[in-house]
């Protein structure tokens, strides 16, 4: 949780907004409505991520707008950071239980960028014992929060051995891509 690492309430909840839509421009008044915190709290916030280089702010017309910081040295961390915490990554790591017995779990990097892709690519992949109706829903709420459409697979570790050990097309695309492990050892399911 990004709770564990920032004392700041204010500033957790700010992150999680502009992490929530890491593309997109807040005015103060939008991230105050999006926070549910005071405005004095939210500028203050603001100032300090900006100051620090993870937000950028551009002025337009009479209002400032902020924004993530794509040359922030750290960015494509927070974007990976964001993608745990925030939305189906979070959610996934608090139900991990009830979806059964999880090896590995990722995020396609294109994904994490929110990179529109081929929709035969996969965004989320799951390998284990998979409860599909408990995973479905969690995929389900998140395609709503992001009205778009999250191209997911879950496998049992047999297969996944399987289909890679047989350099299985679908499987060799998977792991040549870029990803975010979400739960498991990435050297591990390489090996």
């Amino acid at each position: 949780m990004l709770s564990d690492l920032i004392t700041s309430k204010s500033r957790v909840t700010l992150l999680k907004v502009f992490l929530s839509n890491p593309y997109e421009m807040f005015h103060v008044r939008e991230c105050v409505r999006r926070t549910g915190d005071e405005i004095n709290a939210v500028r203050r916030e603001l100032q300090f991520l900006e100051k620090n280089g993870i937000l950028q702010k551009e002025q337009r017309a009479n209002r400032l707008y902020y924004s993530l910081d794509k040359e922030y040295p750290f960015y494509f961390d927070l974007l990976a950071l964001g993608v745990k915490t925030v939305g189906l990554g979070n959610e996934f790591i608090d139900n991990k239980a009830k979806l059964g017995k999880i090896k590995w779990a990722m995020f396609s990097s294109k994904f994490v960028r929110r990179i529109k892709n081929n929709p035969d690519d996969v965004d989320f992949m799951v390998i284990g014992t998979v409860v599909l109706p408990e995973l479905a829903a969690l995929v389900r709420a998140e395609e709503q929060r992001l009205a778009s459409e999250i191209n997911y697979t879950a496998m049992t570790e047999e297969e996944f051995k399987f289909r890679k050990v047989r350099n299985d097309p679908f499987i060799s695309k998977i792991l040549s891509g870029g990803r975010v492990m979400l739960w498991g050892d990435e050297e591990s399911m390489l090996a």
